[in-house]
C-alpha cells in the first residue's frame, strides 16, 4: 500500500469539527476511538441566542444514551484528528509520501497505473492493483477518469476561526445565534477560552477578496457576548452542493470530498468520508488476500452513492431553512425555534430520531446484493444494535477483530454451533436479557456480521444452510482466512474499555458466551 499527499506537511487548520458516534465506533475497532475522545471535546448543551440573549439550552451530553457506547457530540478538530491517525499509520509501519502529486493515471487490465510528481520533480510511475481518490473536492482522479460532479454552489461565503474568548460562549458547550445577519455557531475546543467560529456573511459583493476577521466580527458576535482577544487563524470559503455520478471506474474510486461535498449542516461531511474509506477498505483488503470475490468491490458504490445523495438532499434544505432570509424566517428562528426546541427535545421519541439520524448509526445498506433477511426490527445491511450486556461490558467488543463473525443473542443451539465450526465464523453467544429486544434484536435469532459491524445475513430461524448459501455467494469463511477464528475476549470490554483486536486463534472457530 502507498498513500501520496502533495501537501508537504499534515494540515494545522481545518474546517470540520465534529465526530460522530457511528465514527467512534469504527474507530474503537481499530484501537483509537479512545485517543480521540480524550483529544476533543464532549459537548453537554446547545445554547440558542436571540436578539441579544441566551434564549433556551437544550442538554445534549446523553443524546445517544442506550444507543451507543458514545452517546454524545464530540467535537476534535480535523487536523489533529489527522496527526493522530498518521501516528496510527506510522506505528503501523505505513508512511505518507508528502509532496508528491498525483498528474495522471492510465487504467490497463488488471493494474492501475499512477503518473506521480515526487518532491524533486520529474516523473515516476506507480503501479497498483487498486486506486483510491481521496483528494478533494477539486479531484486530480475524478477528473481523469471524467467522472461528472454536477450540483451547485450556496450563494454567500462562510467563514471559520479559531479564535481566543471570553464571555459566555466559552463555557464547553455549542452556541448558535439565531439572528439574519452572520449567523455563526460557536464550537468548543480544548485549552481555556478557544472557540472555533463558523458562520456566514453578506460580504459577497466583495467577492471575499481581503476578508478578516474584522469585517464578519458583526452584529452576531456581539450579540453572543463573546470578547475575542486574539485570532489564531482565519479563513472564508464557498460552500457547494455535489455528488459525483459515479464512485468507481474500473480499479479506481472516489471517496470523500471527491465523491461528495455538501453544507457543513449536522456536521457531516468529514465522518461520511471516513465511512466511505471503512466501506472501501475491508472489501479491497479481501479481495487483494483472495478471500473474497472481485464481486465483493461491486457494492461498494451502491452502498454509499445512496447515502450520499440523501445526505446532500436533507443538508440543503436544513441549510436553505437555517439561512432563510426575511421578517417570517427572521420570526420563526429567533422566536418559535427557542420557544419550542427544548420542550421537543425532552420527548425520548424525538432525541432517539435526532441521534439515530445525525450520529450516522442509522446509515444502512438495506438494498446491498450482500444484505439478506429480517429478524425482529434488524435488517440485513442494518448497523449491529448496540447492547450494554453487563456493566462494562456490550457487543461490540467481538467487532474489534475485524472479521467476519456470526451473533446470536438467546441460546444458539448445537446446529448452529457446528454450522460455525463448519465453516470457519466465530461464534458470540449473548444470554438473553429483555434490553436485547428493545433494541431491535430477536430471541434466537443468527446474525451474520461483516468486519465494519453491519448486519449482512439476518435470519429469525436461524437456518444452517442459509449461512452456508451466504458462504457460497461471499465466501465469508475465506475472508476469515480460511477457517481461522478470533478471541473476542468481550467478558471484560465494553463501552469503557477500547482495545487493540486480538491476535487470531489458530485453534478454530471461537464459540463465546456472555
Amino acid at each position: 500500500m502507498r498513500i501520496i499527499d502533495k501537501a508537504a506537511e499534515p494540515g494545522t487548520t481545518s474546517r470540520a469539527l465534529a465526530v460522530q458516534a457511528r465514527t467512534l465506533e469504527f474507530y474503537r475497532q481499530v484501537g483509537v476511538a479512545d485517543a480521540l475522545v480524550a483529544g476533543g471535546v464532549e459537548v453537554a448543551g446547545l445554547n440558542l441566542w436571540a436578539k441579544g440573549a441566551r434564549a433556551a439550552r437544550v442538554p445534549i451530553r446523553e443524546l445517544g444514551e442506550g444507543l451507543s457506547p458514545y452517546p454524545f457530540p464530540l467535537i476534535h478538530p480535523q487536523d489533529a484528528h489527522e496527526r493522530l491517525l498518521i501516528e496510527r499509520l506510522g506505528a503501523l509501519g505505513v508512511k505518507v509520501d508528502r509532496g508528491t502529486e498525483l498528474i495522471g493515471l492510465d487504467r490497463e487490465a488488471g493494474r492501475v497505473r499512477a503518473v506521480l510528481r515526487p518532491p524533486g520533480g520529474g516523473e515516476e510511475t506507480c503501479d497498483a492493483a487498486y486506486l483510491a481518490g481521496c483528494d478533494g473536492a477539486s479531484s486530480t482522479v475524478r477528473g481523469a477518469l471524467g467522472i461528472d460532479f454536477s450540483g451547485g454552489t450556496y450563494a454567500g461565503l462562510f467563514y471559520v476561526a479559531d479564535v481566543e474568548a471570553t464571555g459566555p460562549p466559552t463555557d464547553g458547550e455549542l452556541h448558535i445565534d439565531l439572528e439574519d445577519a452572520d449567523f455563526v455557531i460557536v464550537f468548543p475546543m480544548k485549552g481555556r477560552g478557544r472557540v472555533r467560529l463558523v458562520g456566514t456573511t453578506r460580504e459577497a459583493a466583495r467577492g471575499g477578496q481581503g476578508l478578516s476577521f474584522e469585517d464578519v466580527r458583526g452584529r452576531a458576535i456581539a450579540n453572543l457576548k463573546l470578547d475575542v482577544a486574539r485570532v489564531n487563524w482565519f479563513s472564508t470559503y464557498h460552500v457547494h452542493h455535489r455528488v459525483a455520478s459515479r464512485f468507481r471506474e474500473g480499479r479506481a474510486f472516489l471517496l470523500g470530498d471527491a465523491a461528495h461535498v455538501h453544507s457543513p449542516v449536522g456536521g457531516q461531511g468529514m465522518n461520511t468520508g471516513i465511512g466511505d474509506a471503512v466501506n472501501l477498505a475491508w472489501k479491497i483488503a479481501a479481495v487483494l488476500e483472495g478471500k473474497a470475490p472481485t464481486a465483493l468491490l461491486d457494492t461498494y458504490e451502491p452502498e454509499r452513492i445512496a447515502f450520499a445523495r440523501r445526505l446532500v438532499a436533507t443538508t440543503d434544505r436544513v441549510f436553505t431553512i437555517v439561512t432563510r432570509r426575511g421578517p417570517l424566517a427572521r420570526a420563526v428562528r429567533t422566536g418559535l425555534v427557542p420557544l419550542v426546541l427544548p420542550s421537543l427535545f425532552r420527548l425520548p421519541p424525538l432525541r432517539r430520531f435526532l441521534f439515530h439520524t445525525v450520529s450516522q448509526i442509522d446509515v444502512n445498506y438495506r438494498g446491498s446484493p450482500l444484505s439478506r433477511g429480517v429478524a425482529g426490527r434488524v435488517h440485513g445491511g442494518d448497523r449491529l444494535p448496540w447492547v450494554e450486556t453487563a456493566p462494562g461490558q456490550d457487543n461490540f467488543a467481538p467487532l474489534e477483530a475485524l472479521a467476519w463473525q456470526v451473533h446470536v443473542y438467546g441460546d444458539p443451539g448445537p446446529v448452529v454451533e457446528e454450522a460455525c465450526s463448519e465453516l470457519g465464523l466465530p461464534l458470540h453467544a449473548f444470554a438473553w436479557q429483555p434490553r436485547m429486544r428493545r433494541a431491535g434484536l430477536e430471541r434466537g435469532s443468527l446474525y451474520l456480521v461483516r468486519p465494519d459491524g453491519y448486519v449482512a445475513l439476518a435470519d429469525p430461524e436461524a437456518a444452517p444452510e442459509r449461512l452456508r448459501e451466504y458462504q457460497k455467494a461471499w465466501a465469508p469463511t475465506s475472508a476469515l482466512g480460511g477457517g481461522e477464528a478470533r478471541t473476542s475476549g468481550q467478558g471484560d470490554r465494553g463501552p469503557g474499555h477500547r482495545a487493540e483486536p486480538r491476535a487470531a486463534d489458530p485453534a478454530g472457530a471461537d464459540r463465546h458466551r456472555t
